[in-house]
């Protein structure tokens, strides 16, 4: 359903900005809001399933994230859409923590690459269906319809959850810290409000300076408050951990190098090539498809082998695909972009499975709730610093309007001069994204080696140690 409604909702956009009578800085907060969301409450529903329970959070994610639809499909005007929005995110969220942390702890560890990567098909299958249903419904209906086909789904989820899902493990007796998740939220919330707020202001105005302030106080409060709290909202002796630690700082570059790419491609597709918005999400197509056929797979050998060298190598065939695309020009053929395409989603698939699985085999087992939100939160924040690189390089080389305009997906065509412009910032892009990658990779080899063996059908991970 997540993967689904995020490329469905970026189609419907132009729809739902002329029914609604809104503006385009309105229509891309329906994004974002989502995105800030669904990545600030990660922690704190982590936290809370460690204690009540995963599975009866993660139920109550299918029913927070189908009201959320319901709302979304009858909302009058843009505010209301973008508070509804709002309301899908955190039941993602309540869904996201806690779909590896059952995972986790249902699946011995020489079983959890694989197990992650077949659950990894879900999200690319997503990214390639998301097109084209939302293609169909809105040739045939209109946008309410985009988050209207998430009520049945969402109540089927609900109830087959409820139904085939039970609690493995539930902490009794600990509290929950209101004050440290407060904190955290707060500080989180105004790193990603400071990031994604350059659409609208200069990075160096004082609105976003004073929010870059207040994450920092509120990040050095919080660490204060987890060391002397009984039951800390993030438990911070999870990165002594060398593989645990390693792992979630490689998916972090990752997300930061990559999730920009995205972007970039469409902006090229629409603005220089002159493709409607449909079309260049169709064109995407090559990179999750190659990438849901090769999760699983990757999946199993990281159960073999262990996770170093399956995710290192996928990062560096990203890194690859960076160079790759660092050669698009006005005039390039599709066959060569889709190559490209393809090979980002070979590399991602590589990666993905046997680094979630190393991570999550280093996390004890009372902490898995924390230890996926943590993953997540620094995933997702990852995605919105990207997210906001991709922007900035925009709005380097093309009038704010006409980003805005292809943000959203409405038809642009931009001079001769302006796409040479365009291209040549998406090349530097390229080029941060490469040496990001390459930092992923440094940090994929340094994580040290976890073995998942289960011994006489017991469970167990050995993984190194700090230091």
């Amino acid at each position: 359903m997540a993967a689904i409604d995020s490329t469905i909702v970026i189609l419907g956009l132009p729809s739902m900005m002329v029914e609604l009578h809104a503006g385009l800085i309105e229509m891309v907060w329906v994004i974002i809001g989502y995105l800030l969301v669904s990545t600030v409450f990660l922690l704190t529903f982590g936290r809370i399933a460690d204690m009540l329970g995963r599975v009866r959070l993660y139920n109550l994610g299918f029913v927070v994230f189908t009201v959320g639809s319901l709302l979304c499909g009858l909302s009058g005007n843009a505010a209301q859409l973008i508070v509804f929005r709002l309301v899908q995110g955190a039941g993602a969220a309540m869904m996201m923590v806690n779909s590896m942390a059952i995972l986790t702890e249902v699946f011995p560890p020489n079983e959890r690459g694989r197990a992650l990567g077949i659950n990894g098909i879900t999200w690319a299958a997503g990214g390639i269906i998301g097109p084209v249903l939302g293609g169909l419904i809105l040739s045939i209906s209109n946008w309410r319809w985009i988050f209207f086909i998430n009520i049945p789904i969402g109540i089927i989820g609900a109830l087959w959850g409820y139904i085939a899902l039970r609690e493995v493990s539930e902490r009794k007796g600990e509290r929950f810290d209101g004050v440290g998740a407060a904190v955290f939220s707060v500080g989180l919330l105004a790193l990603l409000l400071a990031l994604t707020s350059g659409i609208q202001y200069r990075f160096t105005s004082p609105p976003i300076l004073g929010l870059f302030a207040v994450f920092v106080l509120a990040a050095v409060a919080f660490v204060v408050r987890e060391q002397r709290t009984a039951f800390p909202t993030l438990d911070l002796t999870l990165f002594r951990n060398r593989v645990y630690n390693f792992s979630v700082m490689a998916a972090t570059m990752q997300s930061l190098a990559l999730f920009s790419v995205n972007f970039m491609i469409v902006f090229y597709l629409q603005g220089v090539r002159g493709y409607d918005p449909l079309k260049a999400v169709l064109l995407l197509i090559p990179m999750p498809l190659v990438n849901s056929v090769v999760g699983p797979f990757s999946g199993l050998v990281a159960d073999r082998i262990g996770a170093r060298v399956p995710a290192t190598v996928g990062l560096l065939v990203q890194a690859a695909a960076l160079l790759w695309f660092m050669q698009l020009t006005p005039t390039t053929t599709y066959l060569q972009l889709a190559a490209g395409l393809a090979l980002m989603g070979l590399g991602g698939g590589m990666f993905f499975p046997p680094n979630t699985s190393a991570a999550m085999s280093a996390a004890p087992r009372e902490r898995l709730g924390v230890a996926s939100a943590t993953l997540g939160t620094m995933r997702q924040t990852g995605m919105v610093v990207s997210f906001a690189l991709s922007l900035a390089v925009a709005a380097t080389s093309l009038p704010r309007d006409v980003m805005l305009q292809l943000f959203v997906g409405t038809s642009v065509s931009l001079g001769s001069a302006v796409m040479q412009e365009f291209v040549f910032g998406m090349h530097r892009a390229f080029l941060v994204s490469f040496v990001l990658c390459l930092i992923a990779a440094g940090f994929s080899v340094v994580r040290g080696r976890e073995t998942r063996t289960a011994l006489n059908g017991t469970p167990s991970a050995v993984t190194e140690e700090s230091g």
